[in-house]
This record gives structure tokens, C-alpha cells and sequence, in this order.
């Protein structure tokens, strides 16, 4: 808890490129995505994943899969201390070997602000590479009191088209994320949360235009070039 403390002393929630106050996202070329996907049946190997893409075309244009062994246990709240050191080390990788295709903005396959103490994966991998992050779960996350009750079933229904979003306020008044119908065709929601160095409103959008089908092509394009799990 004090090491989340710590850090999240660090999250920036607001815009800091000039691509991101652009209307079309004018300067933004390269959109990364990570995950880390586990082996069947064994919590102790997985494989970490980073894939960029072009933007706005949205083609891979470098990808990353490396089994690594993940030691450290699962704690609810604090998932990042488990998975965030090696995806750094494919953030590092990455830069180390094609430093010209490193991404302007990672998306990442979890939470944000979206956390019991405000600090999900994307906002502490943001503060470790010091690059915009945005998380974007496929779940609610059940914090300030946030439920998928009557209410918020009602919310969800109520997005009848692509874009058509609306807030996350806790019970604390806090925004802290934001629902979004990403894909005509699905009626799930996604639930888009700042990480680091980007605003709420700029996560929302560029999620959005990055998104083909319901899951936004970083994060889809990461989960295709993993090669364990389902």
C-alpha cells in the first residue's frame, strides 16, 4: 500500500502531447498494447505481450512474446506488483532494439484510476515507462461503491451506439472512469480508465478510434499474437 501511495503521487490525468488536443489525433503514429496471458492450469508461467501498431491505419508493426515466470502471488488490489515489472522489460526491449517504433500511448488490458486505491496496472506501468497509458477492462471493477446493479444494467442499455458513453462516479463523487459502447454490433461495454499522462476525455476518444470490433485493436491485435492460453 505505501509503495501504491508512493507512486501514484506520480499520475498525471491530464493531456501532455500535442497530438492528444488534436481533434483527429494529428502526430500520433504508433499505438502499443500489452498483456500478459497465463498457461493453462500453471500461474506460476505466462507470456508477456507487447504489439504497436500504426495509426490511424492500426497495422502491427512490432510484436513481442516472451514466456516469462511470474513469482510473486496473487493479491486482489494489487495485481500490478505481479505483472508490471515484465512488461516494463518489454517496454525496455523494445526501446533498447527499435527505439523508432516505440509507442506514443500503450493501451492496456486492465484498470486504471479504476482501483480500490485509485493505482490499477495502466496508471503504474505509465509511472514506471513515463508514457501515456489508458486502461481498458472488459469487467466493472466493483470499487466506491460501483456495482453492476439494477441501475448500471440500465446505463449500459441505454448505449445504443458506437461512442455513446457515460461516467463512473463513486460514491466518493469521483469520476473515475468512464463506460463505453465501443462497437455497434456488441452490446458489452468496455470501461475506460486514465493510466497516466493522458486525460479522461482523450482515453475515451482514442479507444474508440481504435477500435475495429467491440476490443480496441492493440489490445485485440496483443491477445492474437499471444501463443498460449485459449
Amino acid at each position: 500500500r505505501r509503495e501504491q501511495a508512493r507512486l501514484k503521487a506520480s499520475v498525471v490525468e491530464e493531456d501532455t502531447e500535442e497530438w492528444q488536443k488534436d481533434p483527429h489525433f494529428a502526430g500520433l503514429e504508433r499505438v502499443g498494447g500489452v498483456d500478459l496471458s497465463y498457461i493453462k492450469g500453471d500461474e506460476s508461467r505466462a507470456c508477456a505481450s507487447l504489439v504497436v501498431l500504426s495509426y490511424p491505419a492500426l497495422e502491427v508493426l512490432y510484436q513481442d512474446c516472451r514466456m516469462v515466470a511470474v513469482t510473486a502471488p496473487y493479491v486482489a488490489g494489487f495485481l500490478a506488483f505481479r505483472e508490471v515489472a515484465v512488461l516494463v522489460e518489454a517496454v525496455q526491449r523494445l526501446q533498447q532494439e527499435e527505439p523508432q517504433l516505440q509507442p506514443q500511448v500503450l493501451l492496456v488490458d486492465g484498470n486504471g484510476l479504476l482501483h480500490p486505491r485509485g493505482f490499477g496496472t495502466a496508471c503504474h506501468l505509465g509511472v514506471l515507462t513515463d508514457l501515456p497509458c489508458i486502461g481498458v477492462a472488459k469487467n466493472l471493477l466493483h470499487v466506491d461503491g460501483l456495482a453492476r446493479d439494477k441501475l448500471h444494467k440500465e446505463q449500459v442499455r441505454s448505449l445504443q451506439m458506437s461512442g455513446e458513453t457515460f461516467p463512473l462516479t463513486g460514491t466518493s463523487g469521483k469520476v473515475l472512469g468512464m463506460v463505453l459502447r465501443s462497437y455497434n454490433n456488441s452490446s458489452k461495454p468496455l470501461y475506460v480508465s486514465v493510466g497516466h499522462r493522458v486525460s479522461l476525455d482523450t482515453a475515451v476518444r482514442l479507444v474508440r478510434a481504435c477500435c475495429r470490433f467491440r476490443i480496441p485493436e492493440p489490445i485485440r491485435q496483443v491477445r492474437r499474437h499471444t501463443w498460449v492460453g485459449a
